[in-house]
């Protein structure tokens, strides 16, 4: 299993990307996932977001610095928004541009649940097939991601992803997510196998969506989740999504990057 270190961009959410980029260095870390945020904030420099893209991937380039995974459009209401695709394609191009190729989505939540599964599922497949087709023959995977509401097991989003039809389509595995749903890590990463492209690692303590750190008060069981991945042979990210952790002074937010590091290396020995 290839699975480098990376923590997403928002735990330094008040820098710019390059700052951020810089911070992560200084304390070791050479990968991270854009955060929506910083997606928003590179999107708004101006209007040509492939020249924004290609001026980010050259400062990354300048810097071994490595941005493999981003998070598209977070609050997207794909099927209820009828600008949300236009929107999207401006968020791939940028992030294309960038490099960035396993590209992090949600479905559409806000459906009413009334519908059930397949109705809900159906209005999301019509849309992700549209979005199929704008990717189709760019080395870009759409990494869906299961949620709290919706898409809750890795079978939900294989149901959605076989009725796309692309091979574009792959899955994002957030770990907290999960905690507070189906719960069992081991069986939803062998059930995603070679679908599984992304990685949101974060714990909580089974109630709410805490977005902590591995190995504090939480309850995944993240020795059970390496050794899942190690079964698939997962090469993405291994990659931290916790802003649960960034909301304290600058100087204690390297010192639990050294700690992060310290976890990173116990469970790649596990």
């Amino acid at each position: 299993m290839k699975a480098e270190l990376s923590i997403w961009s928002q735990y330094y959410y008040e820098m710019s990307p390059e700052d951020a980029v810089e911070e992560f260095l200084k304390h070791g870390i050479r990968a991270c996932e854009l955060s929506d945020e910083h997606g928003r904030e590179l999107l708004e420099r101006g209007e040509d977001v492939v020249a924004t893209g290609k001026a980010f991937a050259s400062f990354l380039r300048e810097r071994s610095f490595s941005v493999p995974q981003g998070h598209l459009w977070l609050k997207i209401k794909l099927c209820s928004d009828p600008t949300a695709l236009e929107i999207l394609f401006r968020w791939i191009d940028l992030y294309e541009a960038i490099g960035i190729r396993n590209m992090v989505l949600h479905c559409d939540t806000s459906l009413p649940e009334e519908w059930g599964f397949e109705t809900r599922a159906a209005q999301n497949i019509e849309k992700l097939k549209a979005l199929a087709a704008y990717i189709e023959g760019r080395d870009i995977t759409v990494c869906l991601e299961n949620l709290r509401m919706f898409t809750k097991s890795a079978e939900e989003l294989l149901y959605i992803i076989d009725r796309v039809g692309s091979k574009q389509l792959g899955i994002c595995l957030d770990t907290g997510h999960l905690n507070l749903t189906v719960r069992d890590q081991r069986a939803f990463i062998l059930s995603a196998g070679k679908r599984l492209r992304a990685l949101h690692i974060a714990d909580n303590e089974g109630e709410r969506d805490q977005h902590m750190m591995p190995f504090t008060r939480g309850t995944v069981d993240f020795v059970s989740v390496v050794r899942a991945l190690r079964e698939v042979d997962y090469e993405g990210l291994f990659n931290l999504e916790i802003p649960g952790e960034s909301h304290i002074p600058l100087e204690l937010r390297g010192a639990k990057i050294r700690y992060i590091q310290s976890c990173y290396d116990y469970l790649m020995r596990c």
